[in-house]
């Protein structure tokens, strides 16, 4: 077991896995990784609010290395990989649960967009620090879980989409971004907006600022959400089935 010291080793010893990458956030302060044999691990606190643990590789190499992690980074993280594999760490791990499954998605390069009707709102653009507010108010009725809210470190900037009167109606931010994974995050329509493209316009537009600035993006989304899948994948984003574990209390 060897532990990683840089962001070119985790894309060596993931091959240049996405998830793993995005994980690994440029290696700031406090993340660590580790490799055994062909499985990886890497330990990112507060990667879109959770410490995380994100594992790849044959599930007799990461077994050992997730406890490993474990004790060397403390019980508050989950490890998070592809649903099967974190399905078989936590048979073998009785310490472990699972907590949830969901999708990371992922793309390099954009669908062609689809003809759209204009319905005045203005293009996607954007927002001022100042928007903080309208932002936070949006999100607070059309979507209450979301992970991203103004003002947390490392949620970056957010675009928008508003009205002819200024009206904000559709929010997407760029937040937990790594330096070759861009992550999508806090998008949100307000409820008498919707059906109308505007949730898929202004992801269209930060996920192009993020492919441009870091090569690929990202993001994550419920398995439940099936609107939310049909708007991803028409934007040529890739489904991938993940899951999460977490230490029993």
């Amino acid at each position: 077991m060897r532990e990683l010291v840089s962001e070119a080793e985790v894309v060596a010893a993931s091959g240049d896995d996405d998830l793993v990458v995005w994980a690994a956030q440029g290696m700031r302060p406090g993340v660590r990784a580790w490799a055994y044999g062909d499985a990886v691990a890497v330990t990112s606190p507060q990667a879109s609010r959770r410490d995380r643990l994100v594992v790849r590789g044959a599930p007799g190499r990461v077994v050992p290395l997730v406890r490993h992690a474990l004790a060397q980074a403390g019980p508050s993280y989950r490890p998070l990989g592809d649903a099967a594999l974190i399905e078989g760490v936590a048979e073998a791990v009785p310490e472990l649960k699972l907590e949830a499954h969901f999708s990371w998605m992922g793309t390099e390069k954009l669908a062609p967009p689809r003809e759209e009707t204009a319905g005045g709102e203005r293009p996607p653009a954007w927002l001022a620090d100042s928007a903080a507010p309208e932002v936070t108010a949006l999100l607070a009725t059309a979507s209450p879980g979301s992970y991203a809210v103004p003002g947390l470190p490392r949620v970056r900037r957010w675009a928008g989409v508003r009205d002819g009167s200024g009206a904000l109606l559709a929010v997407a931010a760029d937040a937990w971004s790594a330096p070759t994974v861009g992550l999508l995050a806090g998008v949100a329509t307000a409820a008498p907006a919707r059906g109308r493209g505007l949730g898929e316009r202004v992801c269209r537009f930060v996920a192009s600022a993020l492919i441009a600035e870091h090569g690929r993006a990202a993001l994550m989304v419920d398995d439940w959400n099936q609107a939310a899948f049909a708007v991803y994948e028409r934007l040529g984003f890739a489904r991938r089935r993940v899951a999460a574990a977490a230490l029993r209390a």
